[in-house]
C-alpha cells in the first residue's frame, strides 16, 4: 500500500499503533465486527479468543472487498472490560500480529458499558484504503 505514517517531530514513538496515516485509493469501511464466527456463533467467552475471532472477521471482510490487512488505515476498538483488555495486551498483541501482521494503523480503544450482542466482549470497526 502506498501510505505514509504520520509521526510529529519530537513525539515519542507509539507502540502498537500510529499517530496518523495518509493514504490514497478506494475506501473499504468494515462495520463493527465481534468475536463470533460466520454463522453468528460464539465459540468462547475468553477475551483474547474473541479478539482473535474479531480480527479474523475483519480480514474476511477485507478479503471480500479485495483488500488486505496492510490496507487498514484506522481501527476503533470497543470493549466491555478495560482491565481484561489491559491485562491481556501481550496475548492481544500476539493475536494481532498473527492475523494482521506488523501493520499498525492509527487506533482508538474505548471501554463501553455493553455491546449489542450479550456475549460479545469486543467490537472493532475498521477502515482500509486499497491503492489505485
Amino acid at each position: 500500500m502506498k501510505h505514509e505514517i504520520i509521526q510529529p517531530d519530537g513525539w515519542a514513538k507509539p507502540i502498537g499503533y500510529s499517530n496518523g496515516i495518509s493514504a490514497r485509493g478506494r475506501i473499504v469501511q468494515v462495520g463493527g465486527q465481534i468475536g463470533w464466527d460466520a454463522d453468528c456463533q460464539f465459540h468462547s467467552d475468553d477475551f483474547v479468543d474473541q479478539v482473535r475471532q474479531t480480527l479474523i472477521n475483519i480480514v474476511s471482510v477485507l478479503e471480500a472487498a479485495g483488500a488486505k490487512p496492510e490496507h487498514l488505515i484506522q481501527m476503533t476498538w470497543y470493549f466491555t472490560d478495560r482491565e481484561a483488555y489491559k491485562s491481556s495486551l501481550k496475548d492481544i498483541g500476539a493475536a494481532y500480529r498473527d492475523i494482521i501482521g506488523r501493520h499498525f494503523p492509527p487506533m482508538a480503544a474505548v471501554q463501553v458499558v455493553a455491546l449489542m450482542e450479550d456475549r460479545a466482549k469486543v467490537e472493532i470497526q475498521a477502515l482500509a484504503v486499497v491503492p489505485d
